[in-house]
């Protein structure tokens, strides 16, 4: 199986449960993402792999309109369910965005990148689709530093979830903006706490794959979240 069609099966059997967690995850993201992108209101903002629209609801109240790209039909279907009226959901692959150059004021993506065995072309197409003098906003997980560490981060979390691919480095990131011409505006870093056994159901992981992770599960997972904005000049 590829790692797309692993990321599709994943997501259509757990979509009930990543709906359920983006509600309860709703007003600290929303706190969050107010306070960290400066918006004027008239925007029309992208949300590529927006799941049930985590990012997309978030921004809502902050612009004119959201476009949410997401490529498991499970989670379009939550999604659209729940979006406020300036929401409108979009199948699509986020690797090739089926719009114009320099569509949107504001694009960004909200954990999606360690499911994408290409993130630079993510990465290329949100700059694509970006207005000169736009905003990206760019948030996932971060890897360690150290490469073994890194390795063992990336061992565990595809244990636990097949659709994973690597969870990148901060230089990572950065060297993938700098390649694209961003000019990162600020980054933040933001640790967050796991439990283990919810986090496993979160993902589905059952059976053997659910033993063969707990044996990989660091002892105490606190995940660190970076956020970045950045400008297309």
């Amino acid at each position: 199986m590829s790692t797309h069609d692993a990321m599709r099966a994943r997501f259509a059997v757990t979509a009930e449960r990543i709906a359920a967690l983006q509600e309860r995850r709703a007003d600290d993201l929303a706190d969050q993402v107010r306070s960290f992108v400066s918006t004027t209101g008239e925007e029309r903002a992208l949300d590529v792999g927006a799941g049930a629209g985590a990012l997309a609801f978030a921004l809502a109240p902050l612009v004119r309109e959201v476009v949410a790209v997401e490529v498991v039909p499970e989670l379009i279907e939550l999604g659209r369910k729940n979006a406020p009226p300036n929401v409108t959901f979009v199948e699509g692959d986020m690797t090739k965005l089926d719009f114009e150059r320099a569509t949107f004021d504001l694009a960004g993506t909200l954990r999606t990148l360690h499911h994408v065995p290409r993130p630079e072309l993510v990465i290329a197409e949100l700059t694509r689709v970006t207005r000169p003098g736009g905003t990206m906003l760019v948030v996932d997980q971060i890897a360690p530093n150290d490469p073994i560490a890194a390795n063992e981060l990336n061992l565990f979390e595809r244990a636990r979830d097949p659709s994973h691919t690597r969870v990148l480095a901060d230089v990572d990131f950065r060297q993938l903006f700098e390649s694209n011409g961003l000019v990162l505006v600020k980054a933040e870093f933001v640790q967050e706490a796991r439990e283990l056994d919810p986090y496993l159901d979160l993902a589905g992981c059952e059976g053997v794959a659910r033993e063969q992770a707990r044996a990989l599960a660091p002892s105490d997972y606190t995940a660190e979240l970076g956020w970045y904005l950045l400008r297309r000049p």
